[in-house]
């Protein structure tokens, strides 16, 4: 079992330590494409996973969903959260042992999902189908300063609902000074350098576990696609994710790391629990 970097108490402490802080922004990888991202007091989860529920789910089947890395944090434990994300209704970026401790711990908790995927949220969620704010590409939400842009995402390919609304999204997060490209799941799709470039990324959050169809799930770039995804839209900084969580489906960042070298692209490579702070970003170009 992989230990976090810092968990519970731990991480608690720090995430709180820099809650009062003004200037720059602090960035957490939680596991699988989960993010916690702070800034001027403000706190934004992206697609956070924070259970066994899936593992409970799958026990006993042919797709066993067998943890790597320990449980990060209990959910109702983070009650400075202001919006959350989903990205599309995978479990792992929509579950409801996660959003629901998190809604009763944050009352006025914001969550932002695709406009096409709203009826199943209501139901996974068992919520007034109003709460959540639904997006559609090109749409974009502000709450709490963070600007949330939503982007398609190509889940194996850009699936659309019969009024032409993409069930999976990427986000593109900016605020202050700064912008996040949160992918959800993705492979590459044409245009899709064209749509991410204008944004000035400062930090891309890319899945990396790739594509098996033998493993039945659907697939998300490998290591090598990332890296040059975070090249071509000219990412300050590249850091991988959607590994380490699940053992059947799961990749080493060691691919990602040789060919962003080979791009000198930067990257950081997280461990669960561990913080990204603005001030480690590279210099502009």
């Amino acid at each position: 079992m992989i230990e976090p970097i810092l968990a519970s108490e731990a991480f608690l402490r720090q995430v709180l330590s820099t809650r009062g802080k003004r200037s720059g922004f602090r960035l957490w990888w939680l596991g699988q494409s989960g993010f916690l991202a702070q800034w001027a007091g403000h706190h934004l989860l992206l697609d956070p996973y924070l259970s066994e529920s899936l593992t409970r789910k799958y026990a006993g089947t042919d797709k066993p969903h067998v943890r790597m890395t320990r449980l990060l944090v209990a959910p109702e434990r983070l009650d400075f959260i202001d919006v959350v994300t989903s990205s599309h209704n995978h479990t792992d970026h929509l579950d409801a042992d996660t959003l629901l401790p998190l809604r009763a711990a944050n009352p006025r908790l914001a969550l932002l999902i695709p406009e096409a995927n709203r009826a199943f949220v209501a139901e996974r969620l068992r919520c007034d189908p109003d709460w959540p704010i639904g997006l559609d590409d090109g749409n974009e939400a502000e709450i709490a300063g963070f600007r949330i842009v939503a982007l398609p995402a190509a889940h194996e390919q850009i699936d659309r609902d019969a009024q032409g609304r993409c069930h999976h999204l990427g986000y593109v997060v900016r605020f202050g000074d700064w912008s996040l490209y949160h992918a959800g799941d993705c492979v590459p799709y044409e245009g899709q350098v064209e749509r991410l470039r204008p944004y000035g990324i400062d930090v891309a959050l890319l899945p990396i576990n790739g594509r098996a169809p033998e493993r039945r799930v659907p697939g998300n770039f490998d290591g090598p696609e990332a890296a040059r995804l975070a090249r071509a839209i000219g990412a300050r900084l590249a850091v991988p994710c959607h590994y380490e969580m699940f053992e059947f489906n799961t990749a080493s960042p060691d691919a990602f790391a040789a060919e962003a070298t080979r791009l000198e692209q930067p990257v950081r490579l997280l461990r669960c629990g561990e913080r990204l702070t603005s001030d480690e970003l590279p210099p502009r170009a």
